[in-house]
């Protein structure tokens, strides 16, 4: 089987009418954004982009701009959704709810291994894009060997090569580089099971797990898993998680293996590179690079090349080589703070913020100085969820877990933040933010 859908299993056969059916539904075009937000659906439509000489366009965000953006990046651009009511400004195509009579015949019976589509290596399968947090979007090439080679090492590196079939559950969409590696091609290319759904409440993350069996994966992040811990949702068992997009506390990380009683491995990479290295983070803080991987280290500035990464890289984030294939991550080159001649990281403020008694989620980013500003002086702002927390109480705990220097200056109380669908919190997103909350809330 290839997926489950409401628990019920998908078989490979039927997986090929699908893809065999969108695949001639097509209209004239000659790249698909790939909206879809069914798990299995979007996996149908990546796969018969490729079988028709079609590339797969997946943006981390579709707001209008970013749209606007992929409409004078690809004008024969069509987008393929499975929602009635989508706002994306591009010509829409639905994706189809009824196979033909022929694709129906196809399904009924079981289509013999060498009825699978074969693709070439070299071929160009997608454009990623970065995410508005890292500045403006920029596509990526991804052909389609590479990709594959990728997961097939991670399954290596997770425990997932061997002969038993995996379903996998995820809460992250298909559309972020970690989501389309993590929970649709780490099934597609290792004979594991997607699952449909995207589940986000902890209820439904924990239904969603209960549909399938074991042995059973779940690919979330810090935001998701702490959440989820947080609820009192009795959690099944689960034989591993996979988490992404930001660093991973190790007591979150180790309360997640006593929770669920299993393992759990966080990811490194990037949309850039995809994954590059992987850690278990209860255990130990160095990092383990996928073969053929390497990282050349100048001052701050971290290249990676070799393996599946397509072209050399520069990641954002400040490393310390402590071997050939492992290193150390101290945070990202921007969040890096310097105060007083006094150094932190963002990384580590949001650690202590987020670990005091009564916060539930809480960030520090660094506060936009007034227009025309010579101050030179830098300075950290910080918005904080923590309904039964006061200003004065917070700072108070704040003061002992991080030196006063950084202190945040203004410190908001909100009612949420505007985390995207990866728990990821773009810096215009939380400014915004800010800026609506400081004439109500300042500190």
């Amino acid at each position: 089987m290839v997926a489950y859908r409401a628990g019920v299993p998908v078989l490979v056969s039927q997986f090929l009418a699908d893809v065999r059916h969108l695949a001639r539904a097509f209209p004239k075009c000659t790249h698909v954004l790939n909206a879809c937000t069914d798990r299995y659906h979007f996996a149908v439509g990546f796969a018969a982009a490729l079988l028709s000489e079609r590339v797969s366009l997946l943006p981390s965000s579709q707001a209008p701009e970013m749209m606007r953006q992929l409409g004078a990046f690809a004008p024969q651009v069509i987008c393929l959704t499975d929602e009635a009511d989508s706002s994306i400004a591009l010509p829409r195509m639905a994706y189809p709810r009824e196979p033909d009579a022929s694709d129906a015949q196809d399904a009924a019976s079981p289509a013999p291994a060498n009825n699978v589509p074969q693709v070439d290596a070299a071929k160009l399968a997608a454009y990623v894009f970065t995410s508005g947090s890292t500045g403006t979007p920029l596509p990526y090439r991804k052909s389609f060997g590479p990709l594959v080679g990728c997961v097939r090492e991670a399954a290596r590196r997770l425990d997932l090569a061997g002969s038993q079939r995996w379903a996998i559950v995820a809460t992250v969409p298909p559309q972020h580089m970690y989501g389309f590696e993590a929970s649709v091609l780490l099934a597609l290319g290792n004979g594991h099971a997607l699952c449909s759904e995207r589940p986000f409440y902890p209820a439904d993350i924990a239904d969603a797990l209960e549909r399938v069996p074991r042995p059973r994966a779940l690919v979330s992040t810090p935001v998701h898993l702490r959440a989820l811990l947080g609820s009192g949702v009795a959690l099944p068992a689960v034989d591993l998680v996979l988490c992404s997009t930001a660093p991973l506390a190790r007591q979150l990380a180790a309360e997640t293996e006593r929770r669920f009683d299993t393992r759990l491995l966080e990811i490194y990479g990037s949309t850039e590179t995809g994954q590059i290295a992987v850690r278990r983070p209860s255990h130990t803080a160095e990092w383990r690079l996928w073969p053929g991987v390497s990282l050349e280290l100048e001052g701050e500035t971290s290249v990676a090349r070799g393996g599946h990464i397509e072209q050399p890289t520069i990641l954002p984030d400040v490393l310390e080589m402590t071997g050939p294939e492992s290193f150390l991550l101290h945070g990202r080159v921007s969040d890096l703070v310097n105060i007083a001649g006094k150094r932190s990281s963002l990384a580590y403020l949001n650690h202590q913020l987020n670990s005091i008694p009564g916060v539930e989620d809480g960030a520090f980013f660094h506060a936009e100085e007034p227009r025309g500003s010579h101050t030179g002086v830098a300075r950290v702002a910080a918005c904080v969820v923590a309904p039964a927390l006061d200003a004065a109480r917070l700072l108070e705990a704040l003061r002992e877990r991080i030196d006063a220097v950084f202190l945040p200056r203004p410190l908001l109380f909100v009612a949420r933040l505007p985390r995207n669908g990866t728990g990821k919190l773009p810096l215009a997103a939380l400014r915004t933010l800010a800026a609506q909350a400081k004439s109500a809330t300042p500190v």
